[in-house]
């Protein structure tokens, strides 16, 4: 049976290693109820969480990045106060901190239908739909995951960047989503490696700022239309 319902809780401002745990913890749970029920005649449903948080300046590098990527020392960077995590999403290198919208869907793909790649598409067009919505073109760029403006042109630039781990079809990490954030601290990193291009954010695009809590119900009223989920908000 396919349970379609993802509950739902805001974080907060949250350090990254205390939402990586929740994140952990979540998802080695539906892992453990997927292998169980491989072994059992009574199958157990496996939920399905989304996570907002918002996370103090922080570097993060995934498994498949180069530190090169990495621009400022560990000197600098206890000055500017900003983190230098390894983590097990995939992708390079990229900044969270305070400004942005960040989302960790833990799904079971097996409840949508969805592979990886199915999924990832389906991320990527909930955030050009919110994008849509304040008047933005937000675009795909090959071979570049997240989404873009002005795809194909020089002043090409990433609104929101996307990373995900799964296994067994359970996915964790998710997108960041840059509201207002401080886009100064790019300037310290080559942005998931790709190099000369840039970043931006809603304010700057716009030349204000969209209502946070207002944008977070927008993104989760395209997730529910394009997965077909019952949205449920709640704590875990």
């Amino acid at each position: 049976m396919k349970n379609k319902v993802v509950l739902v809780q805001d974080l907060g401002l949250s350090i990254y290693d205390r939402a990586f745990k929740i994140q952990t913890d979540l998802f080695e749970h539906l892992k453990k109820i997927k292998i169980a029920n491989k072994h059992s005649d009574q199958a157990q449903i496996t939920p399905n969480y989304f996570l907002f948080t918002e996370h103090p300046h922080v570097y993060t590098l995934g498994k498949s990045g180069h530190e090169s990527n990495l621009l400022i020392g560990a000197q600098e960077r206890q000055k500017k106060q900003v983190a230098f995590i390894k983590t097990n999403r995939g992708g390079d290198i990229t900044y969270h901190g305070p400004g942005q919208i960040v989302g960790y869907p833990i799904l079971d793909l097996d409840n949508f239908d969805l592979d990886i790649l199915a999924y990832m598409r389906l991320l990527e067009e909930m955030i050009i739909r919110v994008l849509a919505q304040y008047g933005l073109k937000g675009e795909r760029s090959a071979g570049e995951t997240g989404v873009w403006l002005d795809v194909g042109k020089p002043q090409a630039r990433k609104i929101c960047a996307m990373g995900v781990k799964t296994s067994r079809w359970v996915t964790m990490h998710g997108f960041a989503l840059n509201l207002d954030t401080d886009l100064s601290y790019f300037e310290y990193i080559i942005p998931c490696g790709i190099k000369n291009k840039g970043v931006t954010s809603l304010q700057k695009e716009l030349g204000y700022t969209p209502d946070k809590n207002n944008l977070k119900q927008q993104i989760l009223t395209v997730f529910k239309d394009l997965f077909q989920a019952e949205i449920k908000l709640g704590t875990f």
